[in-house]
């Protein structure tokens, strides 16, 4: 059994982190998927640099083995353009309100390599950087799409562990697919609330590190 132990995750910075981004995203975006035709256009020289954006790189004994971006204030108005179809109660949901009200962070490029898929450790470390640094930040939200038919979508894990919502559907996105994608949204301060009264063992994982600066920011009113 692999252990955590030997499990990492560094925030990208250099080029020769990107480089391991792009191996990862070669391995799954293009050739498994076929998603992309570069993966180097995934992840520009420029994101290095850029303020609003995060790539994370997750490693198994020193190996690349996952990655997930963090955007941090998307151009939520090009939602518009993908003619969501809102589901259930999010119909009443003011969406204008809803984004200028808070403070809303996307997670993509959310990908583990196969052999890492029949444990969600990795998968759990990539959230557990992302959300340290988005929560010291102070957003209050993520904001996500997954694949509906795609076999590896973190659907499963994104609503059932994390406590993402799926808020909309739409056909149309930056990635080559005909799958239709599935809107989710996670109110960071409830999944804290959430997974600290369940004494979920996900909590402690993903919170283990914090000082009480950042638990203070999720902890309040909840």
């Amino acid at each position: 059994m692999q252990h955590k132990e030997s499990l990492s995750v560094i925030r990208v910075q250099g080029q020769e982190d990107r480089a391991q981004v792009v191996a990862v995203l070669r391995a799954i975006y293009l050739k498994e998927k076929g998603w992309v035709n570069d993966p180097t256009e995934q992840i520009p020289d420029q994101d290095l640099a850029r303020e609003d954006l995060s790539w994370f790189l997750a490693f198994r004994n020193k190996q690349p083995i996952g990655v997930l971006r963090v955007l941090y204030n998307p151009p939520l108005q090009l939602y518009a353009k993908y003619e969501l179809t809102m589901l259930g109660k999010a119909n009443s949901i003011d969406v204008d309100a809803f984004i200028r009200n808070n403070r809303i962070a996307e997670v993509g490029r959310f990908a583990v390599l196969t052999e890492e898929r029949s444990s969600i450790l990795a998968a759990a470390a990539l959230m557990r950087a992302a959300t340290e640094e988005t929560v010291a930040r102070g957003y209050t939200h993520y904001i996500t799409d997954v694949f509906e038919d795609d076999p590896h979508s973190p659907y499963g894990f994104h609503t059932r562990v994390m406590g993402f919502i799926p808020v909309a559907t739409h056909t149309h996105g930056e990635l080559r697919s005909r799958s239709r994608r599935i809107t989710l949204v996670l109110d960071l301060k409830a999944a804290y609330k959430r997974l600290k009264t369940r004494g979920h063992w996900l909590f402690r994982f993903l919170t283990g590190g914090w000082d009480e600066r950042l638990h203070r920011r999720l902890a309040v009113h909840s």
